[in-house]
């Protein structure tokens, strides 16, 4: 029965439970779930099952293969070493909202076709939204407001996509896409958002920074690896994707190096590692792809890594900009020491997990002759270091001293931290197990002479360069404007322009057809045939220009009326005019 047990299913099944356990079984809860569903992943056979049908379409829950069992793997390790980090939570609500995230998460990496996966993909938006509104902060309403009416857009994009591929080829197959035309694209643009490959993209370090502490590090390793995941899936050597990594990848750094707050340094850091992964799937081959998935893996974990290290200072400080950090090493040494180990996992430095991974995106571009490709992702190789490796570790944990002396965070975030860094330094130093899980043979050898050699230069280059340009890299109290600054102030100026022209076609519609409209049909339907009389009457005298004729045949409209003297004609005669305008409208419509 394990082996076709949905992962996903312990998570929704705990954020129920959460709601009549005490705190200590909730604390118990939250560990034992992401491990159980591990142990789960670990005996899923090769297939597909839970079969459903809707729509008339048979649809299946859940596929198993490498590429869905490899992104399980990390995101329950990732789910584990997270809610370790958030044992000191006593509430439900923000432990519900990430069981149900990481579940949807899981939902639509095991999907095998197109509803599932919308359906899941559309949960997780739904759900990683409580976590930035669950810091109750004015900022964080404003931003979770953004960031889901972005993902509204994304999953309609999404939908349209999918029901257009539907519609084109009777399928709802989720494999990879051969044919290139609107619903694919639409399908692409609803999974770049995802992505956040600009220009939407601002998403990120708007929303990400203003979640809590906890809801930030959780919210690290999914939706844009889920969004990695179906671009894996659906679009491996489709080479507009290769522009869009490498616009991605340097994007992420120039933003990265621009920025103060040191948790929107490293949203945007994500942005420009999801960058290499983008560009690993547009070179789509075997090498490539696998140079996707394991950085992707690498990544969730460093990246959690940098996050708990952050949310440490901001949980203790209360702080989240460099201009108001420094001097933490005094009194946070082993946070500063875990922070460190995830930066230079992140710079690629040898013995660490980035070495082992990412450099095999790179590899894979040269063996293509894609030279622009390996230049530009050279630099921002160096780039990485400057704003991750040295940048964020240098301004939060050295630098000016501002007097803060917060001590070190309680013991299960510093046992989550050093969990996730021997992981880093697992994988770095010993990657084969890393590689088993990968889908095509692995023909990569990270620790070469050359590749060491070269590695080595670049990171002390770029650290030369860090330090010779200290004084123009020193952050002031400034803040990045982004392309969101398009739908901050562009939406304000079209809910304004909506509001003017649409409320205006209201205030007319209300004024003729609900106002004088009604009252000129009440005074008609007094009397259908004087008004009818007066009315050409007027028009005759009007065109004659007799106005004496004209009050004449007013004043018998009106004796007439006083004393019911109509012809009985001329009320058959309206009668019929009336049923032919009905009928008239009848066929019509």
């Amino acid at each position: 029965m394990i082996a076709s047990l949905h992962p996903s299913l312990l998570f929704f099944i705990g954020a129920l439970l959460l709601w009549v356990l005490p705190l200590l079984g909730r604390r118990i809860l939250i560990l034992l779930v992401p491990a159980a569903a591990f142990l789960i992943i670990t005996q899923l056979e090769p297939g597909t099952y839970l079969s459903y049908q809707m729509f008339d379409f048979d649809l299946n829950l859940l596929r198993v293969d490498k590429l869905s069992k490899i992104f399980g793997y990390v995101f329950t390790i990732n789910a584990f070493a997270c809610f370790l980090f958030a044992q000191h939570l006593k509430t439900r609500y923000e432990h519900t909202a990430s069981l149900a995230y990481i579940g949807a998460a899981l939902g639509a990496v095991f999907a095998s076709d197109l509803i599932s996966l919308y359906l899941f993909w559309e949960v997780m938006a739904i759900t990683s939204t409580f976590l930035i509104l669950a810091r109750r902060t004015e900022r964080s309403y404003a931003a979770a407001f953004r960031y889901v009416m972005v993902h509204i857009f994304g999953g309609l994009t999404l939908l349209a996509g999918i029901l257009l591929q539907i519609n084109a080829t009777g399928s709802v197959a989720f494999d990879g896409f051969t044919l290139q035309g609107l619903p694919t694209y639409l399908i692409l643009i609803g999974f770049l958002i995802n992505a956040a490959a600009p220009p939407i993209s601002a998403w990120l370090a708007d929303a990400y920074p203003e979640a809590t502490v906890t809801g930030g590090v959780i919210m690290t390793a999914y939706t844009t690896k889920t969004a990695v995941y179906t671009l894996i899936r659906g679009f491996a050597g489709w080479e507009i994707l290769i522009v869009v990594g490498c616009f991605m990848a340097i994007y992420g750094i120039i933003y990265a190096i621009l920025e103060n707050d040191m948790r929107r340094i490293l949203a945007y850091s994500i942005m420009n590692q999801v960058g290499f992964m983008i560009c690993g799937i547009g070179i789509g081959t075997a090498m490539a792809l696998n140079g996707a998935m394991a950085h992707a893996f690498a990544h969730i974990i460093y990246k959690a890594l940098l996050w708990m290290s952050a949310g440490s200072v901001l949980y203790l400080t209360g702080k989240s900009k460099c201009t108001d950090l420094g001097g933490l090493y005094k009194t946070m040494p082993l946070t500063m020491i875990f922070g460190t180990i995830g930066a230079l996992a992140i710079s690629s430095f040898p013995f660490l997990s980035g070495y082992t991974t990412k450099p095999m995106i790179i590899e894979a571009g040269v063996h293509e002759g894609y030279f622009w490709v390996w230049l530009i992702l050279e630099i921002a190789s160096a780039g990485v270091f400057l704003h991750a490796g040295i940048k964020f570790p240098y301004f939060v944990f050295f630098a000016k001293d501002n007097g803060l002396r917060p001590g070190e965070p309680p013991k299960h975030m510093l046992l989550a931290m050093a969990f996730l860094s021997f992981i880093c330094i697992f994988i770095g130093v010993y990657p084969q197990p890393l590689y088993d899980l990968l889908p095509y043979p692995v023909d990569f050898h990270a620790y070469t002479f050359e590749h060491t050699l070269n590695q080595f230069q670049l990171l002390m280059f770029s650290a030369l360069a860090f330090f010779m340009l200290l004084p123009l890299l020193k952050r002031t109290r400034t803040i990045s404007l982004d392309t969101d600054w398009f739908y901050r102030m562009g939406g304000r100026l079209f809910i304004n322009g909506c509001d003017k022209v649409f409320n205006g076609i209201n205030s007319f519609g209300d004024r003729i057809f609900m106002q004088e409209l009604p009252k000129a049909l009440a005074h008609f339907a007094k009397d259908p045939a004087a008004s009818v009389q007066k009315h050409g009457a007027r028009l005759l005298a009007e065109a004659s220009g007799d106005d004496e004729h004209l009050a004449r045949r007013l004043a018998e409209a009106d004796h007439r009326t006083q004393f019911s003297a109509y012809p009985i004609g001329i009320g058959v005669i309206l009668a019929i005019i009336a049923l032919g305008i009905m009928s008239l409208f009848y066929f019509l419509l």
